[in-house]
């Protein structure tokens, strides 16, 4: 099973390449700290699974599993997160992605996760299949963060992590502008009036602390 690795911090790298050393079968093959690093050796190293984290400076673990899907479309991407997987994994499966795993449960699942997901599986954990069955149950109201695009979520997320429009811009490589654009539709889609307003509702959804 020949690995791909990518996240922005070296130590969280170094960590998982330790996990992946004890098994016989596994090899990293290649790891990057960014979207583009990680495109890149996509296209030119071989490799069966890409490990890729959720919130990585510049292309989100969430553009960069679109693209990895886009031209490998055969090849499963599991995406690691520090954040819990009731936050982001529903977006990341309906992305494309083969699973979900929080970092801090990952000394103990990746293994099970790239198992699964090497048979052709998709990883997710009992209490995540549990959600998406309440989900799934009509009558059950979807909240209004569902509604938005992958890339508004992702504003809306840096918005209410309490970054400020201009750093938000230059980590998505976009203008301040644009960004601005960004946040009235989400608030308009969320029926909010303030940035005060949009931190309250994510906490109260659990998607930021």
């Amino acid at each position: 099973m020949r690995i791909l690795i990518a996240d922005d911090h070296p130590v969280v790298r170094h960590g998982l390449k330790q996990i992946l050393a004890a098994e016989a079968r596994v090899s990293v093959v290649g790891e990057a700290k960014n979207g583009n690093e990680m495109l890149e050796l996509a296209r030119k190293l071989e490799w069966d699974i890409a490990i890729v984290d959720f919130s990585m400076p510049g292309k989100s673990g969430l553009d960069l599993l679109k693209e990895l899907k886009r031209e490998h479309p055969r090849r499963p991407v599991l995406v690691l997160s520090m954040y819990p997987e009731e936050v982001h994994a529903t977006r990341v499966l309906k992305a494309g992605g083969a699973g979900y795993l929080n970092k801090a449960s990952a000394s103990e699942e990746l293994m099970n996760a790239l198992r699964k997901i090497g048979s052709g599986g998709k990883y997710v954990s009992p209490s995540l299949a549990e959600k998406m069955v309440v989900e799934l149950t009509p009558g059950n109201e979807r909240p209004l963060h569902d509604e938005l695009s992958d890339r508004e979520y992702r504003v809306m997320w840096l918005l209410a992590s309490g970054k400020q429009v201009k750093r938000i811009g230059k980590e998505m490589y976009l203008s301040a502008s644009t960004i601005s654009t960004y946040r009235s539709r989400i608030l308009k889609k969320l029926r909010l009036t303030s940035n005060a307003e949009l931190v309250r509702y994510a906490i109260k959804h659990q998607l930021v602390e």
